[in-house]
């Protein structure tokens, strides 16, 4: 009789912990889908940026002249940038994501396309140039923060690099966005196209017959 008194207090404990695993897992599961609900989606980048080399501009009281140079190669200090500008506009109108593969260029055109090596590693990646920076003394290039992962300087924040623009890739980015943003003009033309308005005009009284009118377009 002892015996199963102690079984069936057994198996009541056991039901109760059952019980209650299920609960915190079904809380646990309530608590991750609020959560997940709550979380704003992140911003879809998707704007397309307009080609630009830009005019001669001063930051600090140093001269920066951009311009287009297909034979464009340096050794510098890379730095990197990411969350204090993610979203943001980019110099040349795009929207900026920092897990994309993109640099900030002082002088480059935008968008053109460089290859970054890292002396330190190795590692060699490419990247898209659409925004001006890095304005820091000594530094050439300021990539993504996805770019400086790859690369592996992250944590280091800086790295010595080598950096050397694609000429024929920048060319076609080049007409990209030229043949891009001459499409979104020839939108907003048409959109903006003046109409026709009609205009309705009384015609005279024939044989007793009750006032017609007639539609036509105003005179040019």
């Amino acid at each position: 009789m002892h015996v199963r008194k102690v079984r069936r207090a057994a198996l009541a404990a056991v039901a109760a912990a059952a019980l209650l695993l299920a609960g915190c897992a079904e809380t646990e599961f309530l608590v991750n889908t609020a959560k997940r609900l709550q979380e704003p989606a992140p911003k879809q980048p998707g704007s397309v940026g307009r080609y630009k080399v830009g005019t001669p501009y001063q930051i600090e009281g140093v001269w920066y002249y951009p311009a287009e140079d297909f034979d464009y190669r340096e050794t510098g200090i890379a730095s990197w940038y990411g969350p204090g500008f993610h979203g943001r506009d980019t110099a040349n109108g795009e929207t900026y994501d920092q897990n994309a593969l993109t640099a900030a260029h002082r002088t480059l055109p935008m968008p053109s396309v460089v290859r970054v090596t890292n002396l330190e590693n190795g590692r060699s990646i490419v990247l898209t140039v659409n925004d001006r920076g890095p304005f820091a003394r000594g530094r050439i290039i300021d990539v993504s923060r996805r770019g400086a992962q790859l690369l592996g300087f992250e944590s280091n924040g800086t790295a010595k690099v080598k950096v050397e623009i694609l000429p024929e890739e920048s060319r076609q980015i080049k007409l990209a966005a030229l043949n891009s943003a001459q499409g979104r003009q020839e939108e907003l033309q048409v959109a903006a196209a003046p109409r026709e308005t009609v205009a309705a005009e009384p015609l005279p009284p024939v044989g007793g017959e009750p006032n017609t009118q007639i539609a036509r377009a105003p005179a040019a």
